[in-house]
């Protein structure tokens, strides 16, 4: 037995595919012609926004991570390249520092030598000595370059040490701070002369066997006094720093700071008192002819 369909069947598929196409050639037309359906579309495409971000959500995500982390490498390569080249000037400029303080210490050195009244030659200092008892420095001239046995070295600020041994190429100069080293002083004050030795590893000096009721002051500058025919007469010396005086004791104990920079340049001048420069004559004038 055959149902009827409790609801009627409207038109078939392809009445309504028929109807529907030609609407939307109409609607197509009518837009077209007059333009009328633009509230329409800006309405339609409003509430379909959504659904457009929803469906491109995924490839904005994953465009996004991408930039991110592309973006995390480029600024960690930038980083780095802004590490380097930061030490890199900072390299540069400690370099560039050091050369104008060398270049200082040498103006000043050849200022000193210009001012000596005795021969003086420049050495640069290649090592320090090996043995950790002593201070000694190694110098570029040798006995090629008229250095000797016994000749002071200097630098700008001061009495630096005594050469106490040379080679051909080479020579060893002894530092005023090593124990062995002993260098007559006087005090510019006063006058007063006394004995500087060497304390070793302190870099300092000891004035010994002074007594304690002596008249010596801190801040007291000591000068070669010339009287061994060594060191040249008033070169500094070093600065009076610590006078200790005990009762039981007839000698202070006076301990002093050299004046040269003993550990600080790579060029001194090693110069010898028994080598005066001559003094510069003046030019001499020839006479004219007498005119008849």
């Amino acid at each position: 037995m055959d149902h009827e369909p409790f609801f009627k069947r409207g038109p078939s598929p392809f009445t309504r595919l028929a109807l529907f196409g030609l609407l939307s050639i109409f609607l197509m037309a009518t837009d077209a012609r007059f333009n009328q359906l633009v509230l329409l579309r800006q309405g339609v495409g409003l509430a379909l926004h959504p659904l457009q971000q929803i469906a491109n959500s995924p490839l904005t995500l994953l465009r996004r991570a991408s930039e991110f982390f592309v973006t995390q490498s480029q600024l960690a390569d930038e980083n780095t390249r802004l590490r380097q080249l930061q030490l890199g000037n900072a390299m540069q400029l400690q370099r560039n520092q050091s050369l104008q303080a060398e270049n200082t210490h040498l103006r000043n050195l050849l200022s000193t030598r210009e001012s000596l009244t005795h021969h003086a030659t420049t050495a640069e200092v290649m090592s320090a000595g090996r043995d950790p008892f002593s201070r000694r420095i190694i110098t570029d001239k040798g006995s090629l370059a008229g250095i000797q046995a016994g000749q002071a070295a200097i630098d700008e600020r001061g009495l630096v040490g005594q050469v106490t041994r040379v080679q051909l190429l080479s020579s060893e100069i002894t530092l005023i701070t090593d124990k062995g080293q002993a260098v007559p002083v006087e005090v510019v004050r006063n006058g007063l002369r006394a004995i500087a030795f060497g304390h070793g590893q302190d870099n300092a000096l000891e004035l010994a066997f002074m007594p304690a009721n002596m008249d010596i002051q801190n801040g007291d500058q000591l000068v070669t006094s010339g009287i061994d025919d060594t060191y040249p007469r008033g070169v500094p010396v070093a600065v009076v720093r610590q006078i200790e005086r005990n009762a039981g004791d007839p000698f202070a104990k006076i301990t002093c700071t050299p004046s040269a920079g003993m550990d600080r340049y790579r060029s001194l001048l090693i110069i010898s008192v028994g080598k005066p420069k001559p003094p510069a004559s003046p030019p001499l004038e020839t006479p004219g002819k007498k005119e008849k």
